[in-house]
């Protein structure tokens, strides 16, 4: 590490030399609608590209009623909390409140990016774009209302902080979302409390840590032209191109590894399609370098006959294509899985405490120290290796059949049948690995 506390590599190094502006890890998000996806499911899925270190946990939290007054505390900040907050499942960094991707009971999944623009993150603590993902899936019932809570809420509080566990430099962001439901989804894009939106209900969209939205805008913040205005960033005459007047002069915009990866899929695109996308390390979308890895993704189905479960798998562990991705649904009675959750250090956490992540404590969970042990494997012993990942894809091949049967199934769901559905898969792979 230098001395001014950046990440120095040959390849994209944690701070960007020439403006010393930190660089977006390059996550990838994916939506696919009918009919490219098949048998009318919404299909959704992300990577989280973070520092290689760091350990995603995955946790459920129950919906719940809260006191009036009362004030929720995110990763940095307290804000005031609502009447009632929907049950959602998150996969996020063990040291934060918020999350990198999740899903809530109504059907709603939301991801996010960090993204490099032209105007700088603010330092200052405020709501994380991972906090935003939370709130949004916590408050809304539908995509178009969790998007109405994010930029509510981005327009009360603000966005900034640290986006890293790091103690020797600030590497903050601004944030792209994909929210999702059965119906549509909604592509965000924010400046600081600016913003602007696109719906979209065909076809396939990608995000990733580089804007994309450019002149088809179908919600934004009201003063979001004057603001580009007053910054000298846009004539008011020309046509408002979003990406174009808010991204880094030295941005070429060709995004999406991640783009090709899905608009070239010649079938229609199934779970297993996007599993496959999310495990491909030729193309970029699985990121494996010197600072990055993908520490966890998720693929969730949204059908879009709703009498049908939407389904989510997360793998909890990284590297997709050394993981497995385990099934989640959403019933009354779902089964907490500590073995996926990593240790709660409390008031004493070094995340929690000012000066911030004077220490970095060990976060791993269960299921990460199993699955370590899988990892080192498969690097090590060509053989042994191999015949572990058949096993493994063997394992999860299982679980998306079982959820095939539950999805063309006229049945309707037996809660009781499901409810650790979750708590189960991770309880066979941790037995596996052992």
């Amino acid at each position: 590490m230098a001395h001014d506390g950046t990440f120095k590599t040959k390849e994209s190094a944690w701070t960007c030399e020439s403006t010393k502006m930190p660089v977006a890890p390059p996550s990838y998000c994916f939506v696919a609608f009918p009919p490219r996806a098949k048998d009318g499911l919404v299909v959704f899925g992300k990577n989280s590209a973070r520092p290689r270190d760091e350990v995603q946990e995955v946790v459920y939290f129950s919906a719940a009623d809260h006191d009036p007054e009362s004030k929720v505390e995110c990763t940095y900040i307290s804000i005031d909390q609502v009447p009632r907050t929907h049950a959602i499942v998150i996969s996020r960094p063990a040291w934060l409140w918020g999350a990198e991707m999740g899903a809530n009971e109504h059907g709603v999944c939301i991801a996010n990016e960090a993204v490099n623009a032209r105007e700088p993150a603010a330092e200052t603590e405020a709501l994380l774009g991972m906090d935003l993902v939370r709130l949004g899936l916590e408050r809304g019932t539908t995509a178009k209302e969790a998007l109405d809570v994010i930029v509510a809420l981005l327009e009360e509080h603000g966005q900034g902080g640290n986006y890293y566990e790091d103690a020797d430099a600030c590497h903050s962001f601004q944030s792209a979302y994909l929210i999702v439901d059965r119906e549509e989804a909604w592509v965000l894009e924010t400046i600081g409390k600016y913003w602007a939106a696109e719906k979209i209900t065909e076809g396939v969209k990608c995000i990733c840590n580089q804007l994309s939205l450019t002149t088809k805008i179908d919600a934004e913040h009201p003063e979001l032209r004057s603001y580009a205005q007053s910054q000298g960033w846009w004539t008011g005459d020309d046509e408002f191109n979003f990406s174009e007047v808010f991204s880094p002069a030295d941005e070429h915009l060709d995004c999406c590894a991640g783009k090709d990866s899905l608009e070239k899929q010649e079938e229609s695109i199934s779970v297993q399609t996007m599993i496959d996308i999310l495990r491909d390390k030729a193309s970029g979308v699985c990121i494996d370098s010197e600072l990055f890895l993908t520490t966890a993704s998720v693929v969730s189905v949204l059908p879009q006959n709703r009498s049908s479960p939407c389904i989510h798998y997360f793998t909890g562990t990284p590297d997709p294509s050394r993981s497995i991705f385990k099934p989640f649904i959403f019933v009354d009675d779902v089964k907490l899985v500590p073995k996926a959750q990593s240790p709660c250090f409390g008031d004493d956490d070094p995340a929690k405490k000012e000066p911030r992540f004077q220490e970095k404590p060990d976060r791993r969970h269960e299921l990460y120290k199993a699955h370590e042990w899988a990892r080192a494997v498969i690097e090590s012993d060509q053989e042994q290796g191999r015949k572990l990942r058949k096993t493994m894809l063997e394992l999860e091949k299982q679980g998306l059949e079982a959820m095939e049967e539950i999805l063309t199934s006229s049945a309707p769901l037996d809660p009781t049948e499901v409810g650790d559905l979750f708590y189960d898969c991770v309880d066979t792979e941790i037995k596996f690995f052992k």
